[in-house]
């Protein structure tokens, strides 16, 4: 079925909605733990109670592979739509659950537990998240514009952030520090869960995407079966090698920088908030544009600008955000660091896609990326914080260069998927 440029663009606006309300609703997490960490985590000393939550966050990721496997089997074998709206329901109702959860001094032990219960669900959905999404984005772009229409997972998910972040100004600039810690920061978990309603909604008009379809017609059973993803090993462990170095520099630039700021660098929070708002709205702007930069260049000279810089200025561009005072300055160095990521950000999700058929390609894309995840994004702020709290910061940036230097040697011997894409079968 040939559709219009029209209605592949409403389909992927459609698509990435969900992407939007779980990145969100995870986010917020990441964005107000300065703020609820002693609510859940009482103690005199502000890394220890920081420490604590970046736990939670690292919990929450592991099950992100366990999601990538049910529901990737679930798409691969129901439909991209459906899982996508399974798994928004599921943040929604963690994040939901979250923002009434009682503090520590009401019901004590009782508080963090709640607190990790529903991460874990969370957790569990955005483990779906990326590889149906990517699937669904990557399979309804038509060819010409593949990477720029995928792109828009991660401009979405960016979106989810700011978000975040833009609640987070408001909130400070309409409450005190005292409100914010004692119950403002519940008010953007219980935005996040009512966000559901309205992606709710706009699914009811969205189509299956021509593939699963085809798939679906011709009754195909073993879709989304886990031995089939087993007859593509070298796939697999792409996915896992161009996932590395990525992910963790992804999730320093962002999740953690915020930190860094705040508790080594010494910025106030509200102006670490502005610059985070600014330098992300700047690098979600830029995601089409580098996607649809690789449907006319090719893949892997954006894999080779995020590999080539990462390893080359990460570490000096934290060794002279340490050393600022400046929030200007500070801004300049976050936007260089998310320039670079871009190379990776932008085209990641059509890359893996393109990888697998279409009866094995959202756990194809899912699994191995949520394994990744789990193991080396979700604990980037704990070790980074575990660091700094032994007084080898500085430890972190090599590790940060380290891997993305292994992402670079994959990225080297990979063949260019926009030439190889399984999309065109």
């Amino acid at each position: 079925m040939m559709r219009s440029e029209k209605r592949i663009i409403s389909n992927v606006l459609k698509g990435s909605l969900d992407n939007l309300v779980e990145w969100f609703d995870w986010y917020v997490y990441a964005s107000f733990s300065v703020y609820f960490a002693q609510s859940f985590f009482p103690s005199h000393d502000k890394t220890a109670e920081l420490l604590s939550t970046a736990s939670v966050f690292a919990i929450g990721f592991l099950m992100r592979p366990l999601g990538s496997l049910i529901l990737g089997k679930y798409a691969d074998q129901y439909g991209r739509k459906s899982a996508l709206t399974l798994s928004v329901l599921i943040m929604a109702t963690g994040s939901f659950i979250i923002s009434l959860t009682p503090n520590y001094s009401s019901i004590g032990i009782f508080s963090p537990i709640i607190l990790v219960i529903a991460r874990l669900f969370q957790g569990l959905s955005l483990g779906r998240e990326y590889g149906t999404s990517a699937t669904y984005l990557s399979e309804m772009a038509s060819a010409k514009h593949r990477g720029g229409y995928a792109s828009f997972q991660y401009v979405t998910l960016i979106s989810g952030q700011l978000i975040a972040l833009g609640i987070q100004i408001i909130l400070q600039a309409a409450l005190s520090e005292k409100d914010l810690v004692s119950w403002g920061w519940r008010i953007p978990f219980a935005i996040g869960a009512l966000g559901a309603v309205v992606v709710l909604l706009l699914r009811l008009s969205m189509e299956e995407s021509d593939q699963f379809s085809e798939q679906q017609r011709n009754s195909n059973k073993t879709r989304g079966q886990l031995g089939i993803l087993l007859q593509y090993p070298k796939a697999v462990l792409t996915v896992v090698g161009l996932t590395l170095g990525g992910t963790i520099a992804f999730y320093t630039y962002t999740t953690y920088l915020q930190k860094f700021m705040i508790n080594s660098v010494g910025l106030p929070k509200q102006q670490v908030t502005l610059i985070n708002f600014a330098a992300l709205f700047i690098f979600m702007i830029i995601q089409p544009l580098a996607g649809a930069l690789s449907d006319k260049i090719g893949r892997k000279p954006l894999l080779f600008w995020f590999g080539g810089l990462g390893t080359i200025f990460t570490i000096p561009i934290f060794m002279m955000l340490s050393t600022t005072k400046s929030g200007w300055a500070a801004f300049g160095l976050m936007l260089a660091g998310l320039v670079i990521v871009t190379g990776y950000t932008s085209i990641n999700a059509i890359v893996k896609a393109e990888m697998f058929p279409t009866e094995i390609r959202a756990l194809g894309v899912g699994l191995p990326y949520g394994l990744t995840v789990a193991i080396f994004g979700g604990t980037v702020e704990y070790l980074a914080l575990f660091l700094k709290k032994t007084h080898h910061e500085s430890l972190f940036f090599i590790y940060v260069i380290l891997v993305i230097a292994i992402s670079l040697i994959v990225y080297w011997r990979m063949t260019d998927t926009k030439i190889t894409s399984t999309l065109d079968n």
